[in-house]
């Protein structure tokens, strides 16, 4: 390692060529961040999830010990993002694109001799193409590829009654109250309401069947809510904000520590099976 490298997060274009290969290590640790540019209603910006996810991702870095090898790819800010076509701003990559996108960033890093790669992913829309992608890694390199939705870890204990959780599903509490944390002047207030969700009008008529959950239907966004967004965005605020980010965020980096240290030398690469 050059002297004038030093360790800790870095992102990977800010390095040289030699100074990165001087620095790739078998613990070094990669993190790509996929979000999306899409509608989020009136009161939140189109940047909301990348921005979320880059908010987590800074966060979680700073509660690494300094000598943690791990490297930020720049993200994949555009995602597949069908279900909100509908509405202007919305940018969508094809899933087979994306899929093919995210296999195009392991190969490079494979290359570069890193086989530790985090999917940091922060839309909902991503999650398919994230699991296929890294499964094609897994087969075809050998890579350790870890898929991390923040959307599914657990939330803080008490921090959002369990209604919102289950059906403020974009655009809701928890998307707004980060956004008020890391990105207040983002934020149309005057905006925010409680757009309700067809999932809640179901389950008060005792239907199992809802948008998400054990038996879920594809929906398009104006399927929930005609206005692409739903949940109650006003029990939203900049404390509550400030706890989920650093909830996730502690998780995030247990991950990425654990990401380092897993044992991965009997994953065998099968580069050119197809």
């Amino acid at each position: 390692m050059t002297d004038s490298i030093e360790f800790g997060a870095r992102r990977w274009q800010d390095m040289t060529s030699p100074e990165l290969s001087g620095v790739i290590t078998e613990e070094s640790v990669a993190v790509l961040p996929l979000a999306a540019i899409e509608q989020h209603g009136a009161h939140l910006p189109l940047s909301t999830d990348l921005d979320i996810g880059l908010g987590l991702l800074a966060a979680a870095t700073a509660l690494l010990p300094e000598t943690f090898a791990l490297f930020e790819l720049p993200p994949l800010a555009i995602g597949s993002s069908q279900e909100h076509g509908s509405f202007a701003g919305t940018l969508s990559l094809p899933p087979e694109t994306a899929i093919a996108v995210i296999e195009a960033y392991g190969d490079s890093l494979a290359r570069s001799g890193v086989r530790r790669l985090v999917l940091l992913n922060s839309h909902g829309g991503n999650k398919a193409v994230a699991d296929i992608a890294a499964l094609k890694l897994r087969e075809r390199r050998g890579m350790l590829v870890v898929k991390a939705h923040y959307m599914r870890f657990s939330p803080p204990p008490g921090a959002l009654p369990e209604k919102e959780l289950r059906h403020g599903l974009h655009g809701g509490a928890l998307e707004t109250a980060m956004m008020l944390h890391l990105a207040p002047h983002k934020v149309r207030r005057e905006h925010v309401g409680h757009p309700p969700s067809r999932g809640e009008a179901m389950a008060a008529r005792g239907k199992w069947l809802g948008p998400e959950g054990e038996a879920a239907f594809a929906w398009l966004a104006e399927d929930l809510h005609p206005g692409g967004v739903v949940g109650d965005a006003r029990l939203a605020d900049a404390e509550l904000g400030a706890r989920l980010v650093e909830h996730y965020a502690s998780k995030l980096a247990t991950l990425f520590e654990e990401a380092s240290t897993m044992g991965i030398d009997d994953f065998q690469s099968r580069e050119g099976r197809s």
